[in-house]
């Protein structure tokens, strides 16, 4: 489907993340993840270049200290374009799930998301936050300080489906062993990953793809990410910050973060205008993954924007690197 509506940002936004996955694909399987990782930053940077907006990165590699291009606080667009107005908060991921592309295994994906300037959460002093996902009927259903077993209950007689047809994805790692052990004795189906929290949580708030309800810890800077597009789905959100360490509290508390706040989806982003983009590396729940032939690579992209309405699935081909 073409993108025959769609404003520049959400043009430049497409053109990035597919840049980065194509220039991640010679590397995928190589088990050499700070390559793959590389050479996608590399290659979205380089696209956003020419970019005709501009945006503050708000969510990126790392401080700038650490990461040499896409660091937060980074301006990103064409410099003619920077220097009339910087109107965007931007979120990138050139790879998320990067020991998943190294290994060549399912679910690693390029992702970017935007939203007005000033509208995301700055979440960068604390890794790790508590969250609960869904799509629409999770309004007014669903609530982070429940039990697991008393939110899957809750939304599967809201889906109108018993609640051992309910699917739930908690990502892979032991921090969330007994939070699946609950899952399972609550009757639900687990949904497991080991990496992707962007791509599982935005498939708990889209009808239709197989996952009902994220729970769990995961990335902090990810869950601001994924809320760009639960705003644009209508979906449902909670977050809590979960510092894992003493040092993770004290850098938070330094912050002036509220250990014990509860936000709401308005909390992680906000505004009237959000795009999201998510082009895929290796097969995922939301787009299929580069597929190679002799002179072009075919990609898969999956794209929500608040100006479009319904989610759009689109194919591309672009030469090889």
């Amino acid at each position: 489907m073409p993108l025959t509506n769609a404003n520049q940002p959400t043009k430049d936004i497409l053109a990035a993340t597919v840049a980065a996955a194509a220039a991640a694909w010679p590397h995928v399987g190589s088990g050499e993840k700070l390559t793959v990782d590389g050479a996608a930053v590399d290659a979205m940077r380089a696209s956003l270049g020419s970019a005709q907006f501009a945006g503050i990165v708000v969510i990126g590699e790392g401080e700038k200290d650490e990461a040499p291009m896409l660091f937060n606080g980074e301006v990103v667009g064409h410099p003619d374009v920077i220097a009339l107005s910087v109107d965007w908060d931007i979120a990138v991921d050139p790879v998320d799930g990067t020991r998943l592309a190294a290994e060549g295994v399912p679910g690693a994906v390029a992702v970017m998301a935007a939203a007005e300037r000033g509208s995301m959460l700055e979440s960068s002093e604390v890794y790790m936050m508590k969250k609960i996902v869904s799509g629409p009927a999770g309004r007014g259903v669903l609530d982070i300080d429940a039990t697991p077993a008393q939110n899957i209950s809750a939304l599967a007689e809201a889906l109108g489906k018993p609640v051992d047809e309910m699917r739930v994805a908690v990502i892979n790692k032991a921090r969330n062993f007994e939070l699946i052990a609950q899952v399972q004795d609550a009757g639900a189906t687990w949904v497991r990953f080991d990496e992707g929290d962007i791509a599982m949580a935005v498939a708990a708030a889209t009808p239709g793809s197989g996952v009902d309800l994220l729970l769990g810890l995961g990335g902090s800077p990810e869950g601001v990410v994924a809320a760009v597009a639960v705003q644009i789905l209508g979906g449902f959100m909670q977050t809590r910050f979960a510092p894992q360490d003493s040092d993770q509290i004290a850098r938070a508390l330094t912050a002036g973060y509220d250990l014990e706040a509860k936000f709401e989806l308005d909390d992680l982003a906000s505004g009237e205008r959000f795009v999201f983009v998510l082009t895929g590396i290796t097969d995922g729940v939301l787009a299929r993954g580069v597929r190679e032939f002799d002179e072009h690579l075919e990609l898969q992209t999956f794209i929500l924007d608040s100006a479009l309405g319904e989610p759009v699935l689109i194919d591309h081909q672009v030469a090889k690197i």
